[in-house]
């Protein structure tokens, strides 16, 4: 009964015979316990009688108390307690060899073993209980979270790491991770020629979006390996981006990192727009996006994570307002509310509740936060202390 079913199904599929035969006793464990106690209050009442005739026949009915005190501890210690703490520690190599006695036991006794069950079955049905459906094993998300984190040494700590992160994809919304529109790099075909050319030669974006005076105008997505050759030849022109390019493709601002992760592998896809319920572009997401919140950032370096983050000799650090709080939870270890504004910006402007000027503070989960500068309706840069400095 202490067997690790996940270790045994392991041990199935390479055909282990001890696992074989402690799995078919498992298929039925009211018939396995039955067989059990069924022996075991055999063998105690069976010991109890013998004892009490031998007492009576060496010492009379005064006997008969020692005699039930030394039979109690005996069974208690050699056929209690030391071997099911033995096979609770080292349940294979317990159980695989008792599984050999305990087959052909059951095939002799089975009918007395079916009546008892038959009897016991009954009488848990009429107070509720679902024998059959008892027998399942299967784990939620916690628990699975739980065993993942308890793993230890069988589990290296960055395999860990990218398990619970998948584990955490559907809490994640494309909301949470997309690049702000403000913030999306793409060419806009009402530009003039030679800026876009520029642009297209000095990017470092291998997809870009298309659009035409504002990026709700989208015309499509330019994959710029499909224009490389033609960037050398002069009838390159806005009418080959056109040609080139691929019709948009747009996720609702709700959906899931799991969700989209499975869609971007059903649709072909490596970028998309985020659209609210109005279908006003709100952002754009990309695979590595959603990749990078399972392995985490492609580099190590936070300052390349996040330009916005300066380090200040002090041990502050001057963060722009734009930058997302889950971005600096995650890079800085930090832990700023999340459950809110998106934002820096948002969580200064809600605590307070009004836009702030320069030189006020602020302390939100025990950091403290410095205005630095404000530019128009918005925080453009504050000043964060950790709370371990």
């Amino acid at each position: 009964m202490t067997l690790n079913r996940y270790r045994l199904r392991h041990l199935l599929q390479i055909k282990h015979k001890g696992a074989i035969r402690a799995n078919r006793l498992l298929e039925r464990p009211d018939r396995l316990i039955g067989l059990i106690l069924l022996g075991n209050n055999f063998v105690n009442i069976l010991a109890s009688s013998l004892t009490t005739i031998i007492a009576l026949r060496l010492g009379g009915e005064t006997a008969i108390a020692i005699a039930a005190g030394l039979l109690t501890l005996v069974i208690l210690i050699f056929a209690e307690v030391a071997p099911k703490t033995l096979a609770a520690l080292h349940p294979e190599r317990i159980a695989f060899p008792a599984a050999f006695i305990f087959i052909p036991l059951l095939k002799i006794l089975y009918p007395l073993v079916w009546v008892v069950n038959g009897i016991a079955n009954s009488l848990l049905r009429l107070l509720g209980v679902d024998v059959e459906g008892a027998n399942s094993h299967h784990l939620s998300t916690e628990e699975l979270r739980t065993v993942v984190n308890e793993a230890g040494a069988l589990i290296p700590k960055r395999h860990q790491s990218m398990l619970l992160s998948i584990l955490d994809l559907e809490k994640v919304t494309v909301e949470d991770i997309m690049i702000p529109r403000n913030e999306v790099q793409g060419i806009d075909l009402e530009d003039d020629w030679a800026d876009i050319k520029e642009q297209l030669t000095h990017s470092q974006h291998t997809r870009l979006p298309v659009y035409r005076g504002d990026i709700d105008n989208i015309e499509g997505i330019l994959h710029i390996r499909h224009v490389m050759h033609l960037m050398a030849q002069e009838e390159f022109s806005k009418q080959a981006i056109e040609a080139n390019m691929r019709e948009p493709y747009f996720i609702p601002e709700a959906t899931p990192l799991n969700t989209q992760l499975l869609n971007f592998q059903r649709q072909q896809r490596r970028i998309g727009l985020v659209v609210n319920e109005y279908g006003d572009i709100q952002g754009l997401v990309t695979l590595v996006d959603i990749l990078e919140e399972i392995v985490g950032e492609f580099t190590s370096d936070p300052s390349a994570l996040i330009k916005e983050i300066h380090p200040q000799e002090d041990g502050s650090f001057l963060v722009d307002g734009s930058t997302y709080i889950r971005e600096l939870n995650r890079v800085m270890q930090w832990d700023l509310p999340q459950d809110g504004p998106k934002t820096l910006n948002g969580v200064v402007v809600e605590y307070l509740e009004s836009i702030p000027e320069a030189g006020i503070s602020v302390k939100i989960n025990e950091y403290a936060i410095e205005i630095m500068q404000t530019s128009e309706n918005m925080v453009k840069t504050a000043r964060i202390m950790p709370p371990d400095l």
